[in-house]
């Protein structure tokens, strides 16, 4: 860096890990939002917005060189977006439908990460922000980024048929150490009603960064899934599976199809029809009826690897239809893991993608039932 640099390196340092903090505050909301709880929620965050509305202010009155203006582009975009998160979930108590509120303001998370992602490649807290914990201090791992071009074509975040959340098209992650001599797992991660993929996505990002998966987010082609008629997204998602296959190595023995709500109900429409070509499922906070059990294969759910996480608050869909689906699968010869989860409401538990992937990754899943 230049003399003329350091009023720009300390407006990065000052930016950075206010925007991280903030990102960091929206991912627990995430994780705990519930009617309950949003008071004590709001009181746990607040101040964080001050802190990056301080931070960008300050970045916006300088006089950046020029040749950083691509960094104090992502970086104002990033903190901007991420101010927004947690000045909307702040306000949420007093908005006339306080849930909606929160849900909407959480939105600008995936906005935030989208924009400070492409400094992973240069900033070290960035890149350790978009790792798991463990992986934050593998340095083996920090050698294999470290060493990567960041100019290198066909990896990292793409959106594929259009800009993020284009109805009926799909976001793509493909690590950036990507090596096509050996076959990479494929994630195919289904958002919640109202949701998209081009958001859904940063819910696993940091774990196909860490752990070497190439990971998918449909969207769907209507406002949710096409829970009635599986004839209108599910071909939709085999096209899609079909294209990243012929242009990236793919595991064909290690293919996840999971998803959150109504993502999670569709795993479970599309996960038991006969000619499904997933080896695993993990529906999340789904709905379940015993109908689907009509449809379902009795030959294809037999053995059929099966994860569900379910939330024991959960407001929306009660976990009495969770244990109904472990009942029906297990009576089905299914190998079904169930997790029911004590704290968690109607919302995605990313702190469960770990327990997720090592049941994914590791050896053929085997019958069992816990709870926490």
């Amino acid at each position: 860096m230049e003399r003329q640099d350091e009023p720009a390196v300390d407006a990065i340092a000052r930016l950075v890990p206010a925007t991280l903090r903030a990102l960091h505050a929206l991912e627990f909301a995430g994780r705990h939002l519930a009617p309950a709880t949003l008071r004590q929620l709001i009181d746990a965050i607040a101040g964080r917005e001050s802190d990056v509305a301080a931070a960008l202010e300050a970045s916006q009155a300088l006089a950046w060189p020029e040749r950083l203006g691509p960094v104090r582009d992502c970086l104002e975009r990033a903190a901007t977006a991420a101010g927004e998160g947690v000045t909307g979930l702040l306000a949420a108590g007093d908005a006339p439908q306080p849930m909606l509120a929160a849900y909407r303001a959480l939105r600008a998370y995936a906005r935030a990460a989208e924009a400070i992602y492409p400094m992973a490649a240069h900033l070290r807290p960035v890149s350790q922000f978009f790792l798991e914990p463990p992986a934050r201090d593998d340095d083996a791992l920090a050698e294999r980024l470290a060493a990567i071009d960041p100019r290198r074509e066909h990896v990292g975040v793409m959106h594929v048929g259009g800009p993020p959340g284009t109805r009926g098209a799909f976001s793509l992650y493909v690590p950036e150490w990507y090596d096509a001599a050996r076959a990479w797992p494929l994630v195919v991660a289904m958002h919640g009603g109202s949701g998209n993929g081009g958001a859904f996505l940063w819910s696993w990002v940091r774990e196909a960064r860490s752990r070497g998966f190439i990971l998918m987010a449909p969207t769907a082609s209507g406002s949710t899934w096409s829970l009635m008629e599986p004839e209108v997204d599910g071909p939709s998602i085999d096209q899609m599976v079909e294209q990243v296959a012929g242009q990236w190595s793919i595991d064909a023995t290690r293919l996840l199809l999971t998803g959150m709500s109504d993502g999670g109900t569709f795993t479970y429409v599309l996960g038991l029809r006969q000619d499904c070509r997933f080896t695993h499922l993990a529906p999340i906070a789904a709905s379940f009826h015993p109908m689907l059990m009509a449809f379902a294969d009795a030959d294809r759910v037999r053995g059929l690897p099966i994860h569900i996480v379910h939330g024991a608050q959960d407001w929306m869909f009660p976990p009495e239809m969770a244990r109904s689906a472990q009942l029906a699968m297990t009576q089905a010869g299914a190998a079904v893991v169930y997790r029911e989860i004590a704290d968690l409401s109607h919302t995605y538990p990313r702190d469960e993608n770990a327990a997720i992937l090592d049941w994914f990754l590791g050896t053929a899943a085997t019958s069992a039932s816990a709870e926490a």
